[in-house]
């Protein structure tokens, strides 16, 4: 088992890699090129170019960047390599760039972000950026990342440092930014849209005031974009008396609200439970000549299904129809997710039935809803029905989608069908931490129905498709194992997890070496001893202290359990009590 650990090659390249042996075989040069070179970039360009790859091929590109995972500076090298090549970079490309940004343990260096082009270096690509940063980074990196370009392109990259710290909420830097002796642009109302925005977001909006009275010093008038962020200000701090009457500043000033504006107060109001004033609202929007768009109607009909009044969300949907608005899935999704509710699984098929003669087929996420209350109404067929239906219009399962079937298959008791969407699941390389909680549950499942080798054979999948084992995943399995009297094969599990680098948690190895004392299997005990103690020397930890800690947290759990059964049971008694009283009272 220890050698399925080592799949380097597969983790991190997509699909079409995968499948494709040249590319995956190109990507993994180029990676150990980079990774070779990386600190020499004349050298790196060097064998880079003498390697024979094709630096025009966008594939190649967006496998090599897929490959580099989180280390962002080998992605960007191999980025800056290929662009004189490109025509222009694919958004699959910039998405991935942005993605390894926010896995990676550090931000790159703004040396190697400044030659990226000026239009690229926007918000979607600074902010996974700027989040890496701490707090005291922040200012002199946007400085030296300024410092770096050309003169005529600081003022666009200001622009985009501001609007990118206020998104990723480092609105004060935005301010401290804005305040720097060297970065003393004039200010547009973009760039003052961009503050404002930081401070509603974050709730402050004495300081957003401060923005705007900034704005009226400099003779910048608002237009209908700054408005509108001021107000959903307003509306998510629930000032709607401030927001109300901020519309009406906005039609003294000329610049009236709009569908935005409107839409803003009714999600808002709606979202409350405020549907009367939602509808108020919307009144109000007709009478001034204010057309409702597709977005607002649908914060209308997600606001009565909210508030369980379902038939009302339908009259808008006809309304809809009848003001020739293109309507979509998400506008039907709040339909679904009431009548999920309420398990109303027929009224979803037909509702699925009536978007198709629409020409609006359901998305995933309304299949996600109908699969699951499906499976919570036993109707497991059903649900696998329309699993096949959704796969034959060319939706591709997502990962919830596979974690809601996993675990309606393992509720319903269906263990064989769960373990076989799971191992798709892990197949189609969509299995990563998040999802340890359906793998906790399908395992403890299996084991707990003495379906040993089944779960053995779910733990194989996972650890021969090179998916991230890491201290969950295995205590997840050990302690599985464990608890259904397992103990020698939870120990020899124990082991290849030391084999694989990975530490046990304290009370992991304190359970085990409880069990195998009582098995007087001391060969085993043993050898998982000497391998915890030279991992707890490598990484500074003290093993006696480790040891103590795991012993005391074992201790502890039992403690925490029958003290939360004791408060649960409390409880009960205390309602009790109350209905009584309440009984006595009404007599």
């Amino acid at each position: 088992m220890r050698c399925l650990l080592s799949t380097p090659l597969r983790r991190g390249l997509s699909t079409a890699a995968a499948d494709d042996p040249s590319l995956a075989s190109s990507a993994e040069h180029a990676y150990r090129l980079l990774r070779r070179h990386h600190s020499d970039p004349q050298r790196l360009a060097a064998a880079l170019s003498a390697s024979g790859l094709d630096a025009s091929s966008p594939h190649l590109l967006d496998a090599v960047l897929r490959r580099c995972g989180a280390a962002s500076s080998l992605a960007l090298h191999f980025f800056h390599w290929c662009s004189p090549s490109l025509p222009s970079p694919l958004p699959s490309s910039l998405a991935l760039l942005a993605k390894s940004f926010s896995r990676a343990s550090s931000a790159p260096s703004p040396s190697l972000l400044a030659p990226l082009p000026s239009q690229l270096l926007g918000p979607s690509l600074l902010c996974p950026v700027l989040r890496r940063l701490p707090q005291p980074r922040l200012l002199p990196f946007a400085l030296s990342l300024l410092s770096a370009r050309p003169d005529h392109d600081q003022p666009a990259l200001f622009l985009s440092l501001l609007e990118s710290l206020s998104k990723a909420g480092h609105v004060v830097t935005a301010e401290q930014l804005v305040e720097e002796p060297q970065t003393r642009f004039p200010l547009s109302l973009r760039h003052y849209t961009a503050l404002l925005y930081g401070w509603c977001r974050q709730g402050k909006l004495d300081e957003a005031k401060h923005v705007l009275a900034r704005m009226k010093a400099a003779d910048v008038a608002l237009d209908v974009v700054a408005f509108n962020t001021l107000l959903a200000g307003f509306v998510a701090d629930g000032r709607f008396e401030d927001a109300f009457e901020l519309t009406g500043q906005m039609e003294q000033r000329g610049c009236p609200p709009n569908a935005v504006s409107y839409t803003t107060l009714i999600q808002g109001l709606g979202a409350r439970g405020r549907v009367d004033e939602a509808m108020r609202v919307f009144v109000e929007m007709r009478r001034k000549g204010c057309a409702p768009d597709a977005v607002t109607y649908g914060t209308l009909v997600s606001t009565f299904c909210k508030a369980g009044k379902i038939s009302q969300g339908y009259e808008f949907l006809d309304a809809i129809s009848r003001d020739g608005l293109r309507v979509d899935a998400a506008v039907y999704h709040g339909f679904f997710v009431a009548h999920e509710k309420k398990e109303q699984l027929e009224e979803c098929l037909e509702l699925m039935e009536r978007m198709r003669e629409c020409r609006c087929p359901p998305d995933l996420k309304i299949y996600n809803v109908v699969i699951r209350l499906a499976c919570r109404l036993g109707e497991t067929k059903q649900a696998m029905s329309l699993w096949n239906e959704m796969e034959t219009g060319g939706l591709s399962p997502g990962v919830d989608t596979f974690a809601i079937m996993v675990n309606g298959l393992v509720g319903q008791g269906l263990l064989v069908e769960a373990c076989s969407y799971f191992k798709d699941m892990v197949g189609r390389g969509l299995f990563v931490a998040p999802q340890y909680g359906v793998l906790k549950d399908l395992l403890n499942a299996l084991v707990r129905d003495e379906k040993l080798e089944l779960a053995k054979d779910v733990w194989e999948c996972i650890a021969s498709k090179g998916c991230e084992l890491n201290v969950s995943a295995w205590t997840i399995w050990i302690h599985a194992l464990y608890a259904k009297k397992h103990v020698k094969e939870a120990c020899l599990y124990c082991l290849d997890m030391l084999e694989a680098g990975v530490m046990p948690q304290p009370d992991t190895f304190a359970k085990l070496m409880k069990g195998l004392k009582k098995l007087y299997n001391r060969q085993i005990a043993a050898e998982i001893t000497e391998k915890v103690r030279k991992m707890a020397e490598e990484r500074h930890v003290s093993f006696k202290m480790y040891k103590r800690r795991g012993v005391r947290d074992l201790e502890a759990k039992p403690k925490a359990k029958r003290r939360g059964q004791k408060q649960r049971r409390q409880g009960q008694r205390g309602h009790g009590l109350l209905s009584s009283g309440k009984s006595q009272a009404v007599l």
